[in-house]
């Protein structure tokens, strides 16, 4: 099954080994070290994001280092993306609405 950089960040353990694996690169055993679930799902995470191209693994002696992709990651960021400045007016108009309703209740003070 081929798999899709949104499937990739779906789940929150996988966006967490992402936020990891950007700041530096870490060995398999040095990512499950972070979690607090097994090994094995910890690895399973790791095949999950090696499908989708956001990592790949590199053999050092007997560790496998896991090293981010990171412009794989630009198809999610330019889906999210479009939808910024429609959440930035919806939260323009909101405060707006909040700074009306305050104004009043001032007036009334």
């Amino acid at each position: 099954m081929r798999r899709d950089v949104f499937q990739a960040i779906a789940d929150p353990v996988r966006r967490d080994i992402i936020q990891l694996l950007a700041k530096e690169v870490l060995t398999v055993n040095e990512v499950a070290e972070q979690f607090n679930v097994s090994r094995p799902a910890i690895s399973k995470h790791l095949k999950i994001l090696e499908e989708c191209g956001i990592i790949a693994f590199s053999q050092k002696g007997r560790e496998r280092h896991c090293l981010i992709q990171p412009k794989k990651l630009i198809p999610a960021f330019l889906w999210i993306d479009q939808y910024k400045q429609l959440w930035e007016d919806k939260l323009d108009a909101f405060e707006n609405y909040l700074n009306q309703i305050q104004n009043k209740t001032d007036e009334q003070s």
